[in-house]
């Protein structure tokens, strides 16, 4: 029992501060905090990862439509979360810290293969799907060297912000966020905000937290734009009640 404990307790707390903690009865220990904090915050970014994207996929579901959403730009966050997850995986991050990459990226298949289906392209959907899973099977294997996924997961931070531009280009060309959830957008916004925190913390790495950051500042453009695209139909609709009570 008390071996299922400790185990447990490694999900909360580092080795060192179970010591510090439970023998020494320090709980005032700043760099402790600091750390379980990460940890704590990290599983419950996996937690909240597990819905974040289902909103955009009951949205296209419900209307059977894929309308603003660039699938050049979901291909490539997809990427971005795949090679992230996979270089955390090899390089033994500790799991609190990318976990939540493993729901994001089967969620943002999901909507990669709904854009292609509803565009009317389901053989290409089915296509891409069989080639993905048999990328992600080779990678996670261990038959992709660990140079090559620090590769991918370097190119993640131009990836990232060309992918959040070229979306934020089709909602100022059509004048509209069309089937982006409102919910998705500031739900990646607050997470990515809270991964730079336990990057530094878990992981140091530095290539995973200039990505972090990269990502914040492109999802806060998407979250401005819903905001301010809300706030425009939301007048628009006004004036044609008022136009419409007039006539």
């Amino acid at each position: 029992m008390s071996t299922i404990i400790k185990n447990l307790s490694l999900y909360f707390f580092t080795k060192k501060c179970v010591k510090v903690y439970f023998e020494n009865l320090d709980f005032l220990h700043a760099e402790c905090f600091k750390a379980t904090l990460s940890k704590i915050l990290g599983l419950g970014i996996i937690a909240g990862s597990l819905l974040v994207k289902v909103p955009q996929i009951v949205k296209i579901f419900q209307n059977k439509d894929s309308k603003g959403i660039n699938i050049y730009s979901v291909l490539m966050d997809l990427f971005a979360i795949t090679a992230m997850t996979s270089y955390s995986f090899v390089s033994g991050f500790p799991f609190s810290s990318w976990g939540d990459g493993v729901s994001l990226g089967i969620q943002t298949l999901i909507i990669a293969i709904l854009v292609f289906h509803y565009n009317g392209d389901s053989a290409k959907a089915t296509a891409f799907l069989a080639g993905y899973m048999a990328i992600l099977t080779a990678v996670v294997s261990g038959l992709a060297p660990i140079n090559l996924l620090w590769t991918c997961q370097a190119m993640n931070i131009p990836i990232i912000l060309i992918s959040k531009f070229i979306q934020a280009y089709t909602n100022y060309s059509n004048g509209s966020t069309g089937q982006l959830s409102a919910i998705t957008g500031f739900m990646l916004f607050f997470g990515s905000l809270a991964r730079i925190f336990t990057s530094i913390q878990e992981t140091g790495d530095m290539t995973m937290i200039v990505m972090y950051l990269c990502s914040t500042a492109a999802n806060a453009i998407i979250a401005a734009q819903i905001l301010y695209y809300w706030n425009v139909g939301t007048v628009t609709s006004k004036k044609k009640d008022e136009a419409k009570k007039k006539a």
